[in-house]
C-alpha cells in the first residue's frame, strides 16, 4: 500500500517485461517492452474471454523466452469494470498486476508525438512507460469473504437508493391527491399506514368506508391495531382533502405498483442484510467493533467491504490515505495555502466513516468528549466538519488496532490523547 517509486524501480532490470494493456469492453490492446522502453513486439489484439486471456498467456510467454526475460509486469488503466475478468484471470495464474492513473494517461500521451490522438496503438505504450517509471499502484482485488462482503455491500447500496426513489414517489403522489393524509400518519411506511394506501387511498373511498369499517380491518390485520381515534382523523382528513380528483382511477394503480415495489424491494434488503450479517462474522474480531456504542452491522461491514483484508495494511494511515482522509498542502515559495483533504481514495469508505462518526458524535460519550474538544479548544480550534473528519481518522486507527490485535475497546484509553492546557502546563 506504501507508494515507494525506488522500491518500484529497482523492479525494473534486464530480466524484467512490462506489457501494457489498453482495455476495452470486447477488446484488449497489448503492446510489450523492456525496462529501458525498447518495444519486444507489436500490437497483440485480445478477445474478452476464455480464448483471448490464452492466446495473451501464450504471447507473453514466447516473447519472455525470446528475449530471455523472468519476470513480467502488466500494467492496464482501469475501465470501469472492464479490466476485472482479465484482472482476475492474471491474478489466477501469479502474474503481477499494476494500474496506472487514467489522468496520468491522458496527460503523457503526447510525449512521443506531441498529438492528443488516442488510439489502440498508442494508450499500450503510454501505459506502458508509466510502469516503467514506477508510476502505479498494485490494485488488491479482494477474495473469498472480502470479495463476498463488498458484492452484498454493493447490492445493499443498489436497493437503499431504489427504496429512496420510491419513498419520494409516494411523497408525491400524497401531495396531489391527498395531502392530509400525512397529518395523521407521519410516516406512509408504517403498517397501518401501508394497509389504509393499499384499502382506501383517496379521501372518496375514505369516506366511503366510513370510521367503523376502517378501524375493523386495522384491527383484523395488525396485532396492536391503530385505532378508533386514527380512523376518526383520517376520515375527518378526507373530508376537508384538496386532493386533486382527476385522473383518480390511473393514479390508484400507480400507487398500488409503488407499494408493492416497495414491499419486494425491502424484502430484497432484508435477506440482503441477513447475508451481510453472516458474511460480517466470518471476519476475526468483528465483535469488537461492534462492541463500540454507535457502531453498527452496516458501518462495520461497510467498512470492512472496502478496506479488505486489514493484514495487508502495514499502518492505519494506509487505510486513511484510501479512504482520501489524507491531506495535501497547496503552498508555493512564500506563499502558505490552506491545507486540505486529498479525496483521492474510495469515496464509499469515506462516506461510511462520515455517516459512522455522525452517529458517534449524537450517541458515544466519549467520540462525543472528543468532537467538543476540538471544536472549543483555546489553540487551533476546529470548525465541525474540520472535527468530524479528524474523528474519521480516529475511528480508523480505532478500528485497525481492534481488528489487527484483537483488543478490547477500551472509550477512556481512546480519549487519552486529548491534550488539555492543563496537561501542557504540567509537561
Amino acid at each position: 500500500m506504501k507508494y515507494n517509486q525506488n522500491e518500484k524501480l529497482k523492479q525494473m532490470d534486464l530480466s524484467t517485461m512490462v506489457v501494457g494493456v489498453d482495455v476495452g469492453s470486447e477488446l484488449h490492446y497489448a503492446r510489450a517492452f523492456d525496462y529501458r522502453g525498447i518495444e519486444l513486439s507489436g500490437v497483440l489484439e485480445i478477445s474478452n474471454d476464455a480464448v483471448g486471456f490464452k492466446a495473451f498467456e501464450e504471447w507473453t510467454h514466447k516473447l519472455m523466452n525470446t528475449h530471455a526475460k523472468s519476470r513480467l509486469i502488466v500494467g492496464m488503466e482501469p475501465t470501469g469494470h472492464y479490466w476485472f475478468n482479465f484482472g482476475y484471470s492474471l491474478q489466477e495464474k501469479n502474474t503481477k498486476i499494476v494500474l496506472v492513473n487514467p489522468m496520468h494517461v491522458k496527460r503523457t500521451k503526447e510525449f512521443d508525438d506531441n498529438s492528443p490522438t488516442k488510439n489502440d496503438r498508442k494508450d499500450p505504450k503510454t501505459i506502458a512507460m508509466l510502469v516503467k517509471d514506477g508510476r502505479y499502484l498494485e490494485p488488491y482485488l479482494p477474495e473469498g469473504v472480502y470479495r463476498e462482503l463488498r458484492i452484498a455491500m454493493e447490492t445493499r447500496e443498489r436497493y437503499v437508493k431504489q427504496m429512496t426513489v420510491i419513498d419520494n414517489k409516494v411523497q408525491r403522489w400524497l401531495s396531489i391527491y391527498f395531502p392530509e393524509f400525512k397529518t395523521v400518519f407521519k410516516d406512509w411506511t408504517g403498517q397501518g399506514s401501508i394497509l389504509a394506501l393499499k384499502n382506501f387511498p383517496t379521501p372518496e373511498k375514505v369516506i366511503e368506508k366510513g370510521v367503523e369499517d376502517i378501524a375493523a380491518i386495522w384491527k383484523a390485520h395488525i396485532k396492536r391495531a391503530v385505532g378508533i381515534k386514527h380512523a376518526v382523523r383520517l376520515v375527518k382528513a378526507a373530508e376537508t382533502s384538496v386532493g386533486i380528483r382527476e385522473g383518480i382511477r390511473a393514479a390508484e394503480y400507480d400507487l398500488s405498483s409503488l407499494i408493492e415495489e416497495y414491499e419486494f424491494v425491502l424484502k430484497k434488503l432484508e435477506t440482503t442484510m441477513k447475508m451481510i450479517e453472516e458474511f460480517i462474522s466470518q471476519i476475526p474480531n468483528v465483535e469488537q467493533l461492534l462492541a463500540i456504542k454507535g457502531i453498527g452491522v452496516v458501518t462495520v461491514a461497510g467498512f470492512i467491504a472496502e478496506v479488505g483484508d486489514i493484514g495487508r495494511f502495514e499502518h492505519s494511515k494506509q487505510i486513511q490515505k484510501l479512504a482520501g482522509l489524507n491531506l495535501k498542502e497547496n503552498s508555493s515559495g512564500k506563499q502558505k495555502g490552506k491545507t486540505t483533504l486529498s479525496k483521492r481514495g474510495r469515496k464509499r469508505l469515506r462516506r461510511v466513516l462520515f455517516q459512522a462518526v455522525m452517529v458517534l458524535v449524537a450517541k458515544n460519550p466519549e467520540f462525543r468528549q472528543l468532537h467538543l474538544y476540538y471544536t472549543n479548544r483555546s489553540e487551533n480550534p476546529l470548525k465541525k466538519k474540520q472535527s468530524l473528519m479528524a474523528i474519521s481518522c480516529k475511528v480508523i486507527r480505532v478500528f485497525y488496532a481492534l481488528l489487527t490485535k484483537g483488543l478490547i475497546y477500551d472509550g477512556e484509553k481512546m480519549i487519552q490523547d486529548i491534550q488539555r492546557p492543563q496537561q501542557k502546563v504540567a509537561a
